[in-house]
């Protein structure tokens, strides 16, 4: 590593690198709570990304208790749009895993819904790519402090139902991007291979 980085910076590269490969998506929870101090934790993490313009445009809804026993109708919902796709894509015994998350949602015990509010002063996708970076750092948070997350593109098949499950007055002008369940990880799924190859492209020699 370059001389330039200092011992202490050194020590922080490791505990970040072991983070970023440490971090799975947890789709099987321990029935425990999370409690409401760590869970504005993550969040808060997520307030520190970039964002275009410095705009923050995320917005995000935390679905806990009775509000999110009651999502997990729009879940099985969303399992009718990926179902078919999936059984083609994954093994039997995982995609019956799968379709138990659905049905489930791994009993995490928190639901946030990640939206944006873009500005017509401001690019869609960088709008958009704004909140993924929030997001982002709210899953590195969330592995710091040993819960586990599931970043959750399903809600986008049913985002009408989903809209209407949080509000239509809470969400108006807003984009929904993602879920993300949190909570105590009961399981720890291996880390797939990194695709390396043809990733990357340097177009000037670094010295």
């Amino acid at each position: 590593m370059s001389e330039l980085i200092g011992p202490k910076s050194q020590e922080f590269i490791k505990i970040l690198e072991s983070l970023i490969r440490g971090r799975r998506s947890i789709r099987k929870y321990k029935n425990l709570p999370v409690p409401k101090e760590l869970i504005d934790k993550i969040i808060e993490a997520g307030f520190w990304a970039p964002s275009g313009k410095n705009l923050q445009n995320w917005r995000f809804f935390v679905v806990t208790g009775a509000k999110r026993e009651a999502y997990l109708e729009y879940s099985k919902k969303s399992w009718l749009h990926l179902k078919d796709s999936l059984k083609v894509k994954l093994k039997p015994s995982l995609y019956e895993f799968t379709e138990r998350f659905f049905f489930t949602l791994g009993e995490a015990p928190v639901i946030i819904f990640c939206y944006s509010l873009n500005d017509p002063n401001e690019k869609h996708l960088t709008s958009i790519g704004s909140v993924y970076m929030a997001v982002q750092n709210m899953n590195l948070m969330a592995q710091a402090l040993g819960l586990g997350t599931c970043p959750m593109g399903a809600p986008l098949e049913i985002k009408d139902d989903v809209n209407h499950f949080i509000g239509e007055e809470n969400v108006k002008g807003l984009q929904l991007l993602c879920g993300l369940t949190i909570g105590w990880p009961d399981h720890q799924p291996p880390g797939p291979p990194r695709q390396i190859e043809g990733r990357v492209t340097y177009l000037s020699s670094l010295n």
